[in-house]
């Protein structure tokens, strides 16, 4: 087989098989067995399994903020690590026409498609941490898959370090665009949209509460409603600035002076000078959001329903989120330079409230809200009314 060049593998993304009859390699089955390879890490003991682990909904099985990396796994990162499910749906990034930033992968937006997407986890210092591409292809030269590799993307890829790394990279993408574990749309309101159960009604009016302009509003970013034949992602691919509490877990944050902004940086550097996108981050999809052990692009909160709280209580109650002056007055939005906080959404439901004033949710409708979110969670059994998004990972082959 000739030697396929970075082109042709990235022009072949939607055209080669993920799978053949004769069970013959391909870039699908490849990326399966790297998602699940430690061995490609600096510390032998990190894979992307590792933090998107499947049976939890490819997301963290812990509660920790952030997540650790390296040679020694005592790098800190800097976010929290979002799920991969339903990621196959995403967009490249783009201005819409009315300049709202749209799109992209990782929770700034950085990369645009899954190929870019899976190139920072193999390098960045606090994931699998390798040096460069000729470091990740030396350890792919050395897995026991690596004849299957050579037969899928040619027998002197690993003559271009560069190459075999972007074999990599599109073998992940296409595991991801193929596999139906990571979109099984299969969760208790999948089967209810599909008139196959019935909501209860608790949930149901957590379901009016959440798409509600006077109440949750929460469909306004993640909207609830069947779009072309196809189930809601509950996510518009917008940003937002959340004015989330800073998180004091992250090792980054004991730098009064660094700030993680999102859109504008420091780790996205291309609209850098945008700061009017200060501090806005990805809106994700709600898809087995009661799974979570972290919420917020920052893990500061590790509950559900806390999260709800905040959202409908951060300008009601600020003292219950922010850290207190020394006149008792909350430092709200403290988690972005007191110049931007301007950038902060204090306009849409439900942040257009004053203190004092009544929260959007009562806390009943929070439980309600909650209530109807569980329903997002994949692999509902019908005959026992439970979901476990492990069910619809089947056993992976190992590396």
């Amino acid at each position: 087989m000739a030697v396929l060049t970075a082109s042709t593998i990235a022009a072949s993304l939607w055209s080669m098989p993920t799978h053949s009859v004769d069970e013959s390699p391909t870039p699908a089955s490849l990326g399966a067995k790297i998602f699940r390879d430690a061995s490609l890490s600096a510390s032998g003991q990190m894979s992307c399994a590792t933090c998107h682990v499947p049976e939890n909904a490819h997301a963290q099985v812990n509660d920790a903020s952030v997540q650790s990396g390296g040679a020694n796994l005592d790098v800190p990162g800097f976010r929290a690590v979002p799920s991969l499910r339903y990621l196959n749906f995403d967009i490249p990034f783009f201005f819409a026409n009315d300049g709202t930033p749209t799109g992209g992968f990782n929770r700034d937006g950085r990369a645009n498609d899954l190929v870019a997407q899976a190139e920072r986890p193999l390098t960045a210092a606090h994931e699998m941490a390798n040096s460069d591409a000729a470091t990740v292809a030396a350890k792919l030269a050395q897995t026991t898959y690596v004849g299957e590799f050579k037969q899928v993307f040619g027998a002197d890829v690993f003559n271009d370090p560069d190459l075999a790394m972007l074999a990599a990279e599109y073998a992940l993408s296409s595991y991801e665009l193929s596999s139906p574990q990571f979109r099984p749309f299969d969760s208790k309101f999948d089967y209810f949209l599909a008139g196959k159960v019935m909501l209860s009604e608790q949930e149901l009016r957590g379901y009016y509460f959440f798409n509600s302009q006077q109440k949750g509003g929460c469909a306004g970013c993640h909207p609830s409603t069947s779009v072309g034949g196809q189930p809601p992602l509950f996510t518009d691919y917008t940003y937002d600035n959340l004015g989330v509490p800073r998180n004091m877990d992250i090792p980054a944050n004991a730098d009064p002076a660094y700030f993680d902004m999102g859109l504008c940086g420091p780790e996205r550097t291309d609209l850098a000078n945008s700061i009017d996108l200060c501090g806005q981050f990805k809106v994700p999809t709600l898809r087995n959001v009661a799974t979570r052990k972290v919420i917020f692009h920052n893990g500061e909160f590790h509950d559900l329903r806390r999260a709800i709280e905040f959202y409908v209580q951060r300008d009601t109650n600020p003292e219950k989120w922010y850290p207190l002056d020394d006149n008792g007055v909350p430092q709200k939005f403290n988690d972005v330079p007191p110049l931007l906080t301007r950038n902060v959404n204090q306009s849409e439901v439900p942040y257009n409230r004053h203190p004092g004033e009544a929260p959007a949710l009562s806390e009943d409708e929070i439980d309600d809200v909650v209530a109807f979110l569980k329903t997002l969670t994949d692999g509902y059994d019908p005959a026992t009314g439970t979901a476990d998004p492990a069910r619809d990972v089947p056993t992976s082959p190992q590396p």
